[in-house]
């Protein structure tokens, strides 16, 4: 069962997100200059390329000595703005990092608010609002009160301010795109597990077979590592009871519950790299491969 609480008052950003697996992780919201400035600087990264392309093209028609560079220049500008306003955020935010180049250097990434997976549908969703809380306002603005009148741009000017401060007004710093897609920002944890983490792991009193391995994916490789990285013995009793009864595990006398699962951590790991070997990507436990 999926679960979203807040946490104590001590810090008004830290959530308790129960995932599908029964984990209770802790997360931060971002805040909203972190946002804010991860947006701007995709913007200005958007702003850059199309500059670019630009240059490139005068370059070229200067180069052929021929006429047309303007219509050139004015046709990247338009198509250009659609294509990169339109899949640059859903495809950076599609990836496994969920976060654009803005975002990994603020240190935050979009993620599920059920703590589920973070599907394309909702990603899609949360980036097409924003033609409606971001675009089309400053194209309303851009096109000037000649062309459109005083009171539209005041109109326009409403409009942005009011999904600008959209964040501001309430407690999960959302947006309308959030809202809409079951989605938040977070700040990304800083790992402190160590990468050679499956080698110290290993256990020769443990002995898991392939079919027992085989229950899990590499979500919940991420989910097991995170609870490991915590270290927080209530977390890790329950993970340890659904993972004995999901692998029928008889456990024996005084085993103890962080050792069973640095030890299921370890074998799991290993046995979905060597299955990475052969092209055979698991992904999680729905995933019959």
């Amino acid at each position: 069962m999926s679960a979203i609480a807040s946490d104590s008052v001590a810090d008004s950003r830290v959530r308790s997100l129960v995932t599908p697996e029964g984990v209770d992780l802790r997360v931060r919201l971002a805040t909203a200059s972190e946002r804010a400035g991860a947006l701007l600087i995709d913007l200005a990264l958007l702003v850059a390329t199309l500059i670019g392309f630009t240059f490139l093209v005068i370059a070229a028609f200067s180069a052929a000595r021929v006429n047309g560079g303007g219509e050139a220049i004015a046709i990247i500008w338009l198509l250009g703005a659609f294509l990169l306003r339109n899949f640059y955020f859903t495809a950076f935010e599609c990836s496994a990092r969920g976060a654009t180049p803005g975002k990994r250097l603020m240190g935050i990434r979009v993620a599920a608010r059920n703590g589920g997976a973070l599907s394309a549908d909702r990603i899609i969703a949360r980036n097409a609002i924003r033609e409606l809380e971001l675009y089309l306002p400053i194209g309303f603005l851009f096109a000037g009160a000649q062309d459109v009148g005083a009171i539209v741009v005041l109109c326009g000017i409403v409009w942005c301010a009011i999904f600008m401060f959209f964040p501001l007004f309430n407690r999960d710093r959302l947006r309308l795109g959030d809202v809409v897609a079951g989605t938040w920002v977070l700040k990304t944890p800083k790992r402190t597990l160590l990468p050679d983490m499956a080698h110290h792991s290993e256990n020769p009193s443990f002995r898991f077979t392939e079919a027992q391995l085989d229950k899990y994916g590499v979500k919940e490789l991420h989910v097991l590592e995170a609870v490991l990285r915590d270290y927080d013995s209530e977390s890790m009793r329950l993970v340890a009871e659904r993972i004995r009864a999901k692998i029928d595990w008889r456990r024996p006398a005084r085993e103890e519950d962080p050792a069973f699962l640095r030890a299921y951590y370890a074998a799991l790991r290993r046995r979905l790299e060597q299955k990475l070997l052969f092209g055979v990507r698991k992904r999680d436990k729905h995933d019959n491969v």
